[in-house]
Order: C-alpha cells, then structure tokens, then sequence
C-alpha cells in the first residue's frame, strides 16, 4: 500500500506517527519534508496564513509524491472541510470540537451521502474525472482521516462520546488551550494532566487513535507511556529552523580561533 492509502489504518490501529506542523504556506516545503523520516504533515489553516490556492499547490506536491498531508482547517464549515479534501488532503484536523453534535457534523461534512461532503469527480483527490463513482466512495471511506480537537476544558468530559461517533478517527488532546481554559499559564497543571488521561482513555476505548502537539521529541516517551498518545505533531518547521541555525552559530562559535 501507498504512504497515503495505508495512513488511515495506521491512525487506527494505534501505530506511532510523527509529524510536524507546517507554518509556512509554500509547496517547496512538502517536498523537502517528504525526503524525511516524518510520517505526515498537517497545514496548520487554523494559524498560519494558508489560503485556498496555498493549499491547493501543497496537495499538488503531496499527491505527486505520496505523502500524507493533514489540514487543521480555519473554522469547521462545510466548505472549509470540502476544500481541503477536494484539493487532496489526506483528512482534516478540526479545532475547537465543543459539543458532540458538532463532531457529528465534522464527521458528515467529510464523508459523502446526503448532508455530507458534496461529490464531484474532477477534483484532484478524485483523479480529474478519470475515476468511477464506487471507486471514489470506496477511497473516501478507506483514506480520509477525520480528527477532532479536545481543546476546551468542557468538552474533555465529552470526549468518550465523540470518539465514539462513526467517522471520527481520532482526538486530538490540546494541552495548550486546554490550559489556557483552566486558567492557567503553564502546562503542567495536575488538571492538565488528568484531561489528557481522560482522553486518551477514550480514544482506546473506541478504537480510535489518539494524537497531541508536544514542543520537542524528548516529551514523547512520557506522553505515550502515561497518556496513551501515538500520533505526535511536534513543534514545527519554525522551531527546526531556528533550533538548526542556533547550533551551527554555537558550534562554529566554539570553534572559532580568537585572532585578537
């Protein structure tokens, strides 16, 4: 199987997946990122300035060379979902999940039968018209990836019910907002923990995969050991970027020769 069409069941099945958001609205990221060892990215829509055609030429890239890309999309609308699925995302990360009823409609939006995401064959995620219909709701049923953050304090007791619906794959616990709920400033609140216990037991409980955002590698043997997570989004090309440029100066710097 492709790296795109195994992805869904690698979600379920609770396989480790690592990641990374991307922040930087430009294909030539999708490219470099495929040559490494990540198993996905995800276009954060939601905080970065990834407009439609942004979006579009990533997925281009992504479909080209068979790699899984997410999309955090900027509000949970129809349209917004439609967009990114019809452009060739692998799934969709939807912020803010509140209410179960909500999750319900993230999930229909996504899929298509009546309500739900609007069919059209000559998308890119269709293969411009050069595939039957029983074969496109096959893909769609057997590829798009459906993730629902648990972000908001209220919703974490929910979140047994939402990992339940049909068609939501995964949560994805946000231990930043969820902090920020709580009303604090740190994320190392007992209350913190205790949300992403609570979870990651229901995403085990459904058979659904569990995913989280952690800001550096070394916090994924804890995290996976004590919450269950197996899908990690960590930090972003920003912080690789400035991390790498900050060792070469260091290095270099140590090394210099004082000619003074």
């Amino acid at each position: 199987m492709s790296r795109i069409s195994s992805f869904k069941s690698r979600v379920l099945s609770r396989d480790l997946l690592v990641g990374t958001f991307l922040k930087t609205p430009h294909y030539v990221m999708i490219e470099v990122f495929a040559q490494s060892a990540f198993d996905f990215l995800c276009l954060d829509a939601e905080h970065a300035p990834f407009d439609r055609r942004a979006i579009d030429e990533c997925m281009a890239v992504s479909r080209a060379l068979d790699f899984p890309v997410l999309v955090r999309v900027g509000d949970t609308s129809h349209r917004e979902i439609l967009w990114a699925l019809d452009c060739g995302a692998v799934g969709i990360v939807a912020p803010h999940i509140e209410r179960v009823s909500q999750a319900e409609e993230i999930a229909k939006a996504a899929r298509f039968g009546l309500g739900g995401r609007g069919y059209a064959g000559s998308s890119r995620w269709a293969g411009y018209a050069t595939k039957k219909m029983p074969d496109l709701l096959a893909q769609s049923r057997d590829e798009t990836v459906v993730i629902a953050q648990i972000e908001e304090p209220a919703s974490v007791n929910l979140s047994d019910k939402i990992a339940s619906i049909n068609g939501i794959d995964a949560l994805f616990a946000g231990p930043a907002d969820l902090s920020v709920g709580m009303g604090f400033e740190n994320q190392d609140s007992d209350e913190l923990k205790t949300a992403l216990k609570k979870i990651g037991l229901a995403a085990k409980k459904n058979g659904k995969g569990y995913a989280s955002f952690i800001s550096h590698a070394k916090q994924s043997k804890s995290w996976s050991k004590t919450y269950g997570v197996n899908m990690f989004f960590v930090g972003s090309e920003h912080s690789y970027i400035r991390s790498k440029a900050n060792e070469i100066v260091s290095e270099i710097s140590s090394k210099a020769v004082d000619y003074s």
